[in-house]
């Protein structure tokens, strides 16, 4: 309480307690006037009418007590005082005890409120709006406070904020504060890894006299798909890369006749592969390696896209897209169609929409909302400016415009509410266009982006401007991804960087042949992917292994979360497959190109 507000309180104090001493004082000379009709009482009486009178003055709330009668109450009263402990602050003879009261207040700096008893649950409710560092302060206050601080439903509801264990419950463990000083020690051995480049890198198996095509990959399972025709998937998280080939049921009719693989697209349940004929085949991961669905087009598949969350896939051929799910029984039907004005370059499907799935075209200058159970509309369109990338998250869309024609405003990244169908940023001014965009991926309120100008940009949607500009690659960005500390971008050069954006600074980089098609990363590994230009396979009675190998691709796997133990080193150790040459064998900290 400040000297203004306390002299404040004091003065309305004084005021109703003046107040409050007139009426009582009224009160006392009526009883008074009463009182000296009847007849006086004896020395007894008027004693005991004097103890009547303290006690009612007490009770009654009067600024101080009577004075004390002479005689043989002084040498009592003076009796106890001597007995007594002398006070802190002598009193003015004339000051209330009111006064003596705010005095006292106005000189306490804080009030124990540690004392104050409340109850349990109300207690829970306060604290809960408390961090881990707030909490470890309290529980020093007092034994109360102690127990209060520690009870296991704060600390739960700290590990479920925080991100930690969001799958669990409060039942399935006892001491939450332990559980999450474990997690809090495994981020920082993750995040130190990270910046020192601790862990194990592993290259992908291939398959032999194929060229990779494409490759996608979700939460540690990577799915890649080949020019002849093979689809391959691989779970890091068990490091058992002898992956599983997911066959076609065309593959008995005609053996040795496939066609390359356009797309490949993968989630928790299911696996879609895209030809050059234009066939669609599905694979649901936990029931076999043979395709549960297959659809046809006409013509080749331009684009496609899966659902992170949902079995929802898009696909895009000539002018028609066409989004499947299955239904109740679990066949697989065409769910809507859509008929679009230009051919589709690129193809998303929007997270957690409901019932309907929604979908995000680009053809050319023209970017369209897809509803299953509406027609397509247009949601931008500018003459001249067509659209170069494109992701998409929950409530909004960000696609790059490239900027032709007399008036050049240069190239920008548009932001766009799914809601309302409205512009709500412009973004950059950059002379190159921007190659690459991720939304869904990066924290609230930030995106990152990738440019042919061969920086990494970090926007700031709050305030429409670039937070950081980063001159990351000696050719144009071909991937980017980001989380709360870091940014992984990936070159047409073939180099992987890896930024701490808050410091501006590089931590280390890898670098192959091939651009970098692909970059997936999440707290405790990196999968890249090096994709070729070229689809062609080299002759295999010519060219060696090591020519082949120059030209097939590459796949890596690093995993970060190792225990460092195992390896008696500081340095990473690198596994390969048993077929691989052993002159590959590079460390991570000191990787230089294979060929």
């Amino acid at each position: 309480m400040d000297g203004h507000s306390l002299e404040e309180f004091r003065r309305r104090w004084q005021e109703e307690l003046a107040q409050a001493q007139a009426q009582r004082r009224r009160r006392r000379l009526e009883a008074g006037d009463r009182r000296a009709r009847r007849p006086e009482a004896g020395a007894r009486g008027e004693q005991a009418s004097g103890y009547l009178a303290l006690a009612q003055g007490l009770l009654e709330g009067a600024g101080r007590p009577p004075a004390p009668r002479p005689g043989r109450a002084d040498r009592r009263d003076a009796t106890s005082r001597s007995r007594s402990p002398p006070d802190r602050d002598a009193a003015e003879p004339d000051e209330p005890l009111v006064d003596q009261l705010i005095r006292d207040l106005n000189e306490m700096e804080e009030v124990p409120f540690f004392d104050v008893q409340l109850p349990y649950e109300l207690a829970i409710n306060i604290f809960q709006y408390l961090n881990r560092r707030e909490l470890g302060r309290c529980a020093q206050v007092s034994k109360t406070w102690k127990v209060i601080s520690e009870d296991e439903v704060l600390w739960y509801r700290l590990c479920q904020q925080e991100g930690h264990l969001s799958k669990n419950h409060i039942s399935d463990y006892s001491c939450w504060k332990l559980i999450l000083q474990e997690c809090l020690a495994k981020e920082h051995m993750l995040r130190t890894n990270w910046k020192n480049r601790k862990g194990a890198v592993s290259e992908l198996e291939h398959v032999p006299d194929a060229v990779l095509c494409d490759v996608r990959s979700h939460d540690g399972v990577v799915i890649a798909g080949y020019t002849s025709g093979d689809v391959r998937v691989w779970d890091t998280r068990t490091w058992d890369y002898v992956a599983p080939f997911l066959e076609s049921e065309s593959e008995e009719e005609e053996p040795g006749m496939q066609p390359y693989v356009s797309f490949v697209r993968i989630n928790s349940s299911l696996a879609v592969a895209a030809y050059e004929d234009g066939v669609l085949n599905i694979w649901d991961l936990r029931t076999g390696k043979f395709p549960i669905h297959r659809f046809e087009h006409d013509a080749r598949i331009q684009a496609l896209a899966l659902s992170r969350e949902k079995a929802t896939v898009a696909t895009a051929s000539a002018f028609d897209v066409v989004m499947l799910y299955p239904n109740e029984e679990g066949y697989w039907r065409v769910a809507a169609e859509f008929e679009v004005q230009k051919l589709v370059d690129y193809l998303e499907i929007v997270p957690n929409t409901g019932r309907y799935p929604v979908a995000i075209a680009t053809a050319g200058d023209l970017v369209y909302l897809l509803k299953a159970e509406d027609s397509a509309r247009t949601l931008h369109y500018v003459y001249g400016q067509p659209a170069t990338c494109l992701d998409v998250s929950a409530t909004q869309v960000a696609f790059g415009v490239k900027s032709l024609g007399w008036v050049y405003e240069g190239n920008k990244i548009l932001v766009y509410s799914l809601e309302a169908e409205r512009c709500l940023s412009k973004l950059g001014n950059a002379l190159g266009d921007f190659t690459c965009v991720n939304l869904r991926d990066s924290p609230p309120n930030l995106m990152v982006s990738g440019n042919m100008d061969r920086r990494v940009r970090l926007h700031d949607l709050r305030s429409d401007k670039i937070a950081l500009s980063l001159s990351a690659h000696q050719l144009g960005v071909s991937a980017v991804q980001m989380d709360d500390w870091k940014i992984v971008s990936g070159g047409e050069e073939g180099l992987v960087s890896v930024w701490d954006y808050r410091m501006d600074q590089k931590l280390w980089e890898v670098h192959s042949r091939h651009p970098v098609r692909h970059v997936s990363f999440n707290s405790h590994s990196l999968i890249t992917a090096n994709v070729p230009y070229e689809k062609v396979v080299r002759n295999s009675d010519l060219d060696n292994f090591a020519c082949h190998r120059r030209h097939r691709g590459l796949i890596r796997a690093y995993e970060f979360a190792v225990d460092q133990l195992a390896f008696q080193s500081s340095l990473p150790v690198c596994r390969l497959p048993c077929d691989t040459m052993a002159g590959y064998s590079y460390d991570l900290a000191l990787s230089f190109p294979c060929d």
